[in-house]
């Protein structure tokens, strides 16, 4: 790709550190929703299944103890993943990576927005980074609206709080 040494560095600077920070924050938040679902998951599954033996003797003690631990990892693996909803910070980082991606390839190739007659990347760079910031921009304000933003009450909370 031919472009001036200003246009490479907005390349590097601008477009790859945000494609390659959003990249290592989609796999990071990945990571943690996978790990927080699973122990909800597999613990809600053994949770019913302990409370179902009937144990006697040291054993109801020790069925007792485990299942009450067990709950405590469920509910709290629940609740730190409804409240820092890693799952929706994981699909909104990867969409970002994917755009910024796509768009890369558009302009390496001339296609789509870039897809002019006698186009030259140089030519057509004007319009990549005003596409990426447009990118950047809206993913900005959809991150503090939707994911950052906390979770809205019920219409039932909202009426419970009015009495």
């Amino acid at each position: 790709m031919r472009v001036r040494e200003e246009q490479r560095h907005y390349l590097r600077s601008r477009w790859l550190e945000s494609l390659l920070w959003m990249e290592s924050a989609a796999n990071k938040t990945r990571r943690r929703y996978y790990v927080l679902r699973l122990a909800t998951v597999v613990g809600a599954v053994i949770v019913p299944a302990l409370v179902s033996i009937n144990a006697v003797g040291k054993s109801e003690s020790v069925v007792t103890w485990l299942t009450f631990g067990i709950s405590l990892v469920v509910a709290a693996s629940a609740a730190v993943e409804g409240f820092f909803r890693f799952g929706d910070r994981w699909r909104h980082y990867r969409a970002t990576v994917e755009q910024l991606t796509s768009e890369g390839w558009m302009l390496n190739e001339l296609r789509g927005p870039y897809a002019r007659p006698r186009a030259t990347h140089e030519t057509a760079f004007p319009t990549f980074v005003d596409r990426v910031e447009e990118m950047l921009r809206r993913e900005a304000q959809t991150y503090i609206a939707q994911i950052a933003a906390p979770p809205r009450a019920s219409a039932a909370d909202d009426a419970d709080s009015k009495t």
